[in-house]
């Protein structure tokens, strides 16, 4: 099993920055790729990134590509949304994800997941 607890969620105007983590715990010495979504109430979960385990590969979602960086420490065994320039319409819940089984884009697949962290963007 795969504990995921994410944290550096907040409240912050458009345009501001926040920087999210997700410190993994248990079987951490597995080759996970690590994924973040968000969901908005009343919304579906959504894809926003995904980082290989070796940190080689990255994937965006469309909407936040440019803005948001995903990015890992292994040593640390954890994963870090950098988000800039936040818009209202980024306010959402932001979970973070392990082991996919299947498209990474689809939180169907994955195997592991923390509890979220709040984000609110206000304009």
């Amino acid at each position: 099993q795969v504990r995921l607890v994410e944290s550096g969620g907040g409240v912050v105007q458009a345009g501001g920055s926040l920087r999210l983590s997700c410190a993994a715990s248990g079987r951490t010495g597995s080759n996970y790729d690590m994924a973040w979504f968000r969901q908005a109430p009343g919304q579906e979960r959504d894809f926003v990134a995904r980082i290989t385990y070796s940190s080689r590969n990255t994937l965006y979602a469309r909407s936040v590509k440019g803005r948001f960086t995903i990015s890992r420490d292994n040593a640390k065994n954890t994963v870090y949304l950098q988000m800039n320039s936040l818009k209202p319409e980024d306010t959402a819940v932001y979970y973070c994800a392990a082991d996919p089984v299947g498209p990474v884009d689809s939180p169907r697949v994955y195997n592991y997941w923390g509890q979220g962290t709040q984000v609110t963007v206000s304009s």
